[in-house]
């Protein structure tokens, strides 16, 4: 159970995290990131933050290496934009509940087309 002050903490670090991600990360390899969630512990020193990332599994891969080397310069980015007395630690988390939505929704259309014949 998060305090009121902890998950607006973390709705904030989310849209910093993707503005940082999107505007100020120079990196090439970075490709189409979507920061899906972020948990963040009640104490806000250490954040999980998730992400989706639209590509092939080595792209994912890629990517989210690139993110991991970046973690210093994101959290710095993060301490600027946002007063706190410590600045979480960050991992980053691959999100797949999008892709597993979109595969459910394509069995779903099967059986349903398999139902109209």
């Amino acid at each position: 159970m998060t305090s009121y002050r902890a998950s607006r903490v973390a709705e904030q670090m989310k849209k910093e995290v993707s503005q940082i991600i999107q505007e100020e990360l120079k990196d090439p390899r970075v490709g189409f990131v979507t920061v899906t969630g972020v948990d963040i512990s009640n104490d806000l020193r250490y954040a999980k933050i998730y992400i989706s990332i639209l590509s092939s599994e080595e792209k994912e891969t890629e990517t989210l290496e690139v993110l991991n080397n970046a973690k210093g310069f994101i959290r710095s980015e993060i301490g600027k934009r946002i007063r706190l007395r410590f600045t979480p630690e960050i991992t980053f988390k691959l999100d797949k509940s999008l892709e597993r939505g979109a595969y459910i929704n394509k069995l779903l259309t099967q059986v349903n087309q398999g139902e109209e014949n």
